[in-house]
């Protein structure tokens, strides 16, 4: 509980053994991510089914956040499955040879349109920037290329452009039909991979509407291009957050880059009043090792302290040898980065006007809370966005969604310091009572006590999206709410 930023745990062939998959729910994740790019629809449906029972088990909410794939800028494969590369070999990449062509002189690609993309002396970035080659001469569908850093060369690995430039529309025919799949397990986010520019965010919310899904969309920032100051700033506002896909990202801006525009990008999406996830070997070492390197645990508290809502385990717990201590090591963590003065500051928007009541609300709220010494904020709240809108101010304050709708529940797990809390529509009903309700219920999850301050939220129009405009200030016990 006390924990305010969230564990996002990628499901695989680890966790698909029921004890496992208890393991890293109980030990602390938030919101599971099912990653389109391995297995199939039926495997991903029966982990979300698995995810949801636990949920309805233990009485608690779980998001579910369904990754596509994107384009695969990749090579083919090798008639040996691997070859090696030396420094100032010659080597081709030839878009006509065969799926499993490939030879110690050229390989095929999956991506066909790349040698139209590419001009002499641009820097291809191979398997994550391991080998490095450098175009030479463009000849038809061949791409004829220099070994800058060489090394061992395997099957179907990821291509990248230094710099970015690559013209692979974001949206695969796969992931148009993973959409539908997402639809099919009511997905509570979508993530669209290597979005160019806000166009790409529109047509999966597009897409995903098509389909029947209310699920929100995530914008993984993982392409040079998508950094422009006006690009960034358009793909933020049109999606519900971002993803920090730290991979792909160096790789194509080279590592040096990526801590600044990290932290730029969380500040960014807190600003704009979106979440962001921090993403990709957080706890690398944690696939084969049962502890973590010093490097890594920085690395997580880092982004803590940066403001980030949501730190993810990818390989850690979908193919790692220890995936519960995994969770558990990140959780730690977690709550040690939050227990530094600097993750309790805030300046949000602090000499800024606000435009709407409800924000205005929030805003308040969050601030009195903060000055008068409360023990929670309570915000009652249909779409989420009221605490939404609190949590971008840092604090120690837990703040508790409440709601009779699992769908905004369920979605909230990803907001830093916000906790879903189930209200029956009931309670809400008698107006004259809500306050004792609210009270009660914060009491029942041990959240106050009798002495506590609790600020509640609400709107004089129950469930009219946007209408919070009423705070109230009670004090636990007096029984005067």
């Amino acid at each position: 509980m006390n924990r305010r930023t969230k564990i996002l745990a990628t499901l695989g062939p680890s966790t698909d053994d029921p004890g496992v998959l208890k393991g890293i729910l109980d030990a602390g994740v938030n919101v599971v991510r099912i990653n389109f790019s391995h297995g199939e629809e039926k495997e991903h449906l029966s982990r979300v089914v698995a995810v949801r029972n636990y949920a309805k088990e233990n009485d608690t909410f779980i998001g579910i956040l369904m990754d596509l794939q994107g384009p695969k800028i990749r090579i083919s494969s090798f008639k040996t499955e691997k070859i090696e590369l030396k420094n100032g070999d010659q080597f081709t990449l030839d878009a006509e040879l065969g799926e499993d062509e490939g030879s110690q002189d050229s390989v095929g690609l999956a991506y066909k349109g790349l040698p139209s993309d590419l001009n002499n002396e641009n820097i291809l970035l191979l398997d994550d920037g391991k080998i490095i080659l450098q175009v030479k001469q463009i000849m038809g569908q061949k791409i004829i290329t220099q070994v800058i850093q060489g090394g061992i060369l395997t099957n179907n690995k990821g291509i990248n452009l230094r710099g970015g430039g690559l013209s692979a529309s974001a949206l695969t025919d796969k992931d148009k039909k993973d959409i539908v799949t997402a639809a099919k397990a009511d997905a509570d986010y979508v993530a669209i991979s290597f979005p160019v520019n806000v166009d790409d965010v529109r047509e999966t919310k597009r897409l995903l509407a098509e389909a029947g899904s209310n699920a929100s969309v995530i914008a993984k920032i993982e392409r040079a291009e998508s950094l422009q100051e006006d690009v960034i700033a358009e793909i933020i506002q049109e999606s519900a957050g971002i993803m920090i896909a730290r991979g792909d990202l160096g790789v194509e801006i080279g590592d040096p880059q990526l801590p600044a525009q990290q932290k730029r990008l969380i500040s960014l999406a807190r600003s704009n009043d979106r979440f962001v996830i921090t993403a990709t070997q957080m706890l690398e070492s944690m696939i084969t090792s049962p502890i973590p390197t010093r490097a890594e645990v920085f690395d997580v508290a880092n982004a803590v302290l940066d403001g980030t809502d949501a730190v993810m385990l990818s390989a850690e717990t979908a193919i790692g040898k220890h995936p519960v201590n995994a969770v558990k090591t990140m959780s730690d963590v977690c709550l040690e980065a939050e227990k530094s003065r600097r993750a309790s500051l805030s300046h949000h928007r602090l000499h800024e006007p606000f435009e709407e009541i409800d924000y205005t609300i929030a805003m308040s709220a969050m601030y009195a809370a903060n000055h008068i010494g409360a023990k929670v904020v309570a915000a009652l709240t249909q779409t989420g966005k009221t605490a939404l809108v609190m949590s971008r101010i840092s604090s120690n304050i837990s703040i508790f969604a409440m709601s009779d709708n699992n769908k905004t529940l369920q979605k909230v797990t990803l907001y830093r310091g916000v906790y879903p809390c189930y209200m029956e529509k009931t309670s809400m009903d008698d107006w004259n009572d809500v306050n004792t309700h609210v009270v009660e219920n914060l009491q029942s999850k041990s959240a106050v006590e009798n002495g506590d301050i609790a600020i509640l939220t609400k709107g004089m129009h129950k469930d009219k999206s946007g209408g919070t405009n009423l705070i109230k200030i009670l004090r636990v016990g007096d029984g005067n709410y």
